[in-house]
């Protein structure tokens, strides 16, 4: 009875590859999982036009959310990272700083720059989590000191936008002094009378959250953020209980003080002019 079978495949020949999308054009919202398309991604400035999830970014698209295409100077470029302390884990510290930075194609965790935005000439730092977690070490602390100086000399506003896990642990106390010294030139920086807004990102913790990230005149962060210092599952090993709900996000520290307001990113950049036009005059 094989007289039914068809001996030939016909028009329809079988493939033995997989045929889909180009990698790098389609990415799925983790909280939706709806598929998006990269250009709709960008244009809705990373953030999912169907649930409003914040996907995670760095300095080179907060830059161009703020300044546009090639409207600032990037400073500071030239301080690059030491092995001070010979540190070495599973592997050296001069290796870890390679390879982030092959990784990422940035020097270090912080890119610092100067531009107009609208009608204002703003100094901003932006943090790159990226690059060993975006932690603290004395490379970004002095960028960003040199920052906030420059902000100082040339009576600029000042942004800085965080996204870190806290200190670089193989700077050692070379990295927890960058706490006290970006908060003294803050406090030099208040002398001008000119805003610091400090926006933070998903996550800002450790000794970023523990100086100059929550020392804003106004502390912007956005929705679902997780801001504080230790994380949940350290907290709860040292105290053997259980969390409130969501207790480190953005809207539990909006609810209970400890920051301003929280901007939707689309918002973002309306938002800082508006406070730029009252607070720069």
């Amino acid at each position: 009875m094989t007289w039914y079978l068809r001996k030939e495949e016909g028009i329809r020949t079988p493939s033995t590859e997989k045929i889909g999308a180009p990698d790098g054009l389609w990415v799925k919202c983790p909280t939706c999982n709806k598929p998006l398309h990269i250009k709709e991604l960008m244009t809705s400035s990373y953030v999912c036009p169907h649930c409003a999830y914040h996907f995670p970014i760095g300095s080179k698209e907060y830059f161009r959310l703020l300044f546009g295409e090639g409207s600032y100077e990037v400073l500071f470029e030239e301080i690059l990272p030491v092995d001070a302390l010979g540190f070495t884990d599973t592997r050296p510290y001069p290796q870890r700083i390679q390879e982030a930075q092959r990784k990422t194609g940035l020097t270090e965790a912080v890119r610092c720059a100067v531009g107009k935005v609208g009608p204002h000439t703003i100094a901003a730092a932006v943090m790159d989590f990226g690059f060993i977690g975006g932690s603290m070490g004395s490379v970004v602390g002095e960028r960003i000191a040199r920052t906030i100086r420059y902000a100082t000399e040339h009576r600029l506003a000042l942004l800085i936008i965080s996204r870190s896990g806290g200190a670089r642990m193989m700077e050692g106390s070379l990295s927890l002094v960058q706490m006290a010294k970006t908060a003294a030139w803050l406090s030099q920086y208040a002398k001008t009378g000119l805003p610091y807004i400090s926006v933070l990102t998903d996550p800002t913790m450790g000794g970023v959250t523990a100086s100059f990230a929550m020392l804003g005149d106004i502390n912007i962060a956005e929705p679902k953020a997780l801001i504080g210092f230790a994380g949940p599952r350290v907290i709860r090993e040292a105290t053997g209980k259980d969390l409130p709900p969501g207790f480190q996000e953005a809207e539990f520290q909006l609810e209970h003080g400890f920051i301003d307001l929280i901007v939707d990113r689309r918002e973002l950049k309306g938002t800082l002019l508006r406070l730029w036009d009252m607070l720069c005059r």
